[in-house]
């Protein structure tokens, strides 16, 4: 299938060559994909019904011989040549059914499509796909991107594939072990003292003085046309589900299905843009029946959508600063990408609806508890929001609902990169910004290990978590690095190897932490081991005074940015 770029002002078409800045006609900047979905042997002005679903069944049948990668919808994509496709395996996500979410909220119909487990740990990895493919295919070599922290991690991870040099702007509050991530891919992070919506407008100033390709995100081709993937996606899983087959199935015969409503918190506005256009060429082919309401979210702190919907304002109003903790979702003017929502919902039913961000915390821990699914932020918002719509019995028990989970909640490695990795900028008049940088605990600490610590053994029975340690540990030096997962093992490490320095977990099977230290106390040649122990456990005084005098360091998981870290790091060296 072949594909035309046409403008959404003036609705002019044009033959796709290379990315474009704005429409050649009007100037204006929403572009979209338009697909030619006629049969090759059929006359190209026929587009009957007919005719297009027996283009949809052909199109399909060609999916069989696919794998499972968002590629395998290469016809309805903006790429020409297969060549130019740069890809790290996104795309096919599971679509997981919430069992004891659904139980708890008496909807048994409630999907969750999974994008944490993306080749970056978000659904923009789908983005970058396209995007990068698409710069690559038209051989720019350098390109800017503003970003809130999913699209910079993503887009330079891709771009090192590619070759290609980014340009990363983010604001300020993007939390530091994103940025960690982003130059630790070889991008150029520039740090914006300001909004989101002013770094976007640093970067497109810095974009056209380097005359640099500017990626312009929802009103470009490549973004919108990655994020109707979801849609194809969900349409073929949710299918095999609810005709009681399982949703990883590739190729079945099970008819496509779309859900009653599709739930996403939006920044921009992209993803539900991108899907409705996916849902809206699938039914043009005869492959559903039907477009999805939209349930949309957005943290009430920044909420321009939100709150302009329900004042039933055709243009959405700006929100000059954001006064949220959830920074991905802190896009003060979402533009056009309002405008093209409000008609969405109008024609197919839904609604915009801000949300706490405290709402959002709390439905974190409960998903996470419930179903065993750890979301970022802006899924809390999402889920927040589904509860708030069934709450106000605006979704039915019958219906049937897929939720964009859009990110883990801690989609990086931390502490992998050391400080000076950004580049800050200030923007005039801004006045003086609260300090917010951290010490950055064990990181730092560990530069400053006495040279005489060469042996490290990690007792942790969380994989994760000793991965984590170890990652750390070989960044900052040349150690040996022994591991144990449980306390019986541990032990037996300890004393077969001697280390210079043991990292303890608390709470383990068989023979917990406070074993393993009352063990190396009683053994002479072990007793002045320095042992720092890191622990989620909240210690009953109790279990503190069964720690003191015997361990040199108490860290509680979650908290290796304290400012007092690094201290604790030096005193537990002998």
């Amino acid at each position: 299938m072949t594909f035309k770029i046409v403008c959404r002002a003036c609705h002019e078409k044009f033959d796709y060559e290379r990315p474009l800045p704005v429409c050649p006609n009007c100037g204006q900047g929403w572009l979209d994909a338009e697909y030619e979905f006629t049969h090759p042997t059929i006359d190209p002005q026929a587009t009957s019904n007919g005719h297009l679903a027996q283009r949809g069944q052909e199109w399909r049948q060609k999916l069989a011989q696919r794998g499972a990668t968002l590629w395998r919808y290469r016809e309805l994509l903006p790429l020409i040549h297969d060549e130019n496709i740069v890809s790290l395996g996104e795309g096919w996500t599971p679509l997981l059914k919430a069992h004891n979410l659904g139980l708890m909220l008496g909807h048994p119909n409630i999907y969750i499509k999974d994008e944490r487990q993306g080749p970056t740990g978000s659904f923009k990895d789908r983005q970058a796909a396209i995007a990068i493919s698409a710069m690559k295919e038209a051989g720019i070599k350098e390109a800017v991107v503003s970003s809130t922290g999913n699209v910079a991690i993503a887009y330079s991870a891709y771009s090192a594939r590619a070759g290609i040099k980014m340009w990363i702007f983010v604001t300020s509050s993007v939390p530091a072990e994103k940025m960690r991530e982003v130059a630790l891919y070889g991008s150029e992070v520039i740090k914006v003292a300001g909004t989101y919506d002013e770094a976007k407008r640093i970067a497109a100033e810095f974009a056209a003085s380097k005359n640099l390709f500017l990626d312009r995100g929802v009103k470009g081709i490549a973004a919108k046309e990655a994020m109707k993937t979801l849609a194809f996606e969900v349409a073929e899983q949710l299918g095999n589900a609810l005709a009681g087959e399982h949703t990883a199935v590739l190729n079945s015969n099970n008819p496509w299905r779309t859900p009653d409503w599709y739930l996403q918190a939006v920044s921009g506005g992209l993803g539900p843009v991108g899907v409705m256009k996916g849902f809206a060429e699938l039914k043009r082919l005869g492959l559903v029946e039907k477009l999805p309401k939209l349930g949309l979210f957005q943290t009430s702190g920044c909420a321009p959508m939100a709150n302009s919907f329900h004042k039933q304002l055709a243009v959405a109003e700006t929100v000059k600063e954001p006064r949220t903790d959830i920074t991905t979702l802190a896009t003060g003017d979402p533009g056009e990408a309002y405008e093209v929502l409000r008609e969405l919902i109008a024609q197919y039913g839904g609604t915009i609806d801000p949300i706490t961000d405290v709402e959002a915390f709390n439905a974190l821990h409960l998903v996470a508890k419930m179903d065993g699914i750890s979301v970022e932020p802006a899924t809390a918002v999402t889920f927040a929001g589904l509860f708030k719509l069934i709450r106000e019995g605006k979704i039915k028990p019958h219906e049937t609902v897929v939720l964009n989970c859009s990110g883990h909640t801690f989609p990086v490695e931390k502490h992998i990169i050391g400080e000076h990795h950004t580049r800050d900028m200030t923007l005039p008049d801004t006045g003086e910004l609260a300090n917010r940088s951290r010490e950055e605990g064990l990181l730092t600490a560990l530069e400053e290990l006495d040279s005489r610590v060469q042996r490290i053994t990690i007792v942790e029975d969380n994989p994760d978590a000793a991965r984590l340690i170890r990652r750390i540990l070989q960044a900052q030096g040349d150690f040996l690095i022994d591991e144990a997962h449980d306390g019986h093992s541990g032990l037996r490490l300890i004393q077969e190897t001697r280390p210079n320095l043991v990292i303890l977990d608390l709470m383990m099977p068989g023979l917990d932490g406070f074993g393993v230290v009352k063990a190396m106390k009683a053994d002479p040649t072990l007793k002045e081991t320095p042992i720092i122990v890191i622990t989620a456990k909240e210690l009953t005084d109790d279990e503190k005074m069964r720690l003191d005098g015997h361990i040199k360091a108490l860290l509680q998981k979650g908290s290796f940015m304290d400012s007092d870290l690094l201290n604790d790091i030096q005193q537990a060296l002998p």
